[in-house]
């Protein structure tokens, strides 16, 4: 497995407690700390990046996001 995508916090602990690298996809919700705020990134799996929702709904940007992203992944591999 080269990259985990997901929304799902279960997939995405396994990945990176296995050391995968995974993209993480998070509701904009200011109350949820599970993956801290402010960050793009975890303290808990350095494989791991975090994409949350600037605001509440907007999953279009986040998405448009992780297309960008993944094409320059994608070019570096």
């Amino acid at each position: 497995m080269d990259l985990v995508v997901t929304i799902d916090t279960s997939v995405a602990n396994l990945a990176g407690a296995m050391g995968k690298p995974v993209w993480i996809l998070l509701p904009f919700d200011p109350h949820d700390w599970r993956w801290l705020l402010d960050r793009e990134d975890s303290p808990w799996y350095p494989t791991a990046r975090l994409f949350r929702q600037p605001a509440s709904g907007d999953w279009a940007s986040v998405i448009f996001r992780i297309k960008k992203e993944l094409a320059s992944w994608f070019a570096g591999r």
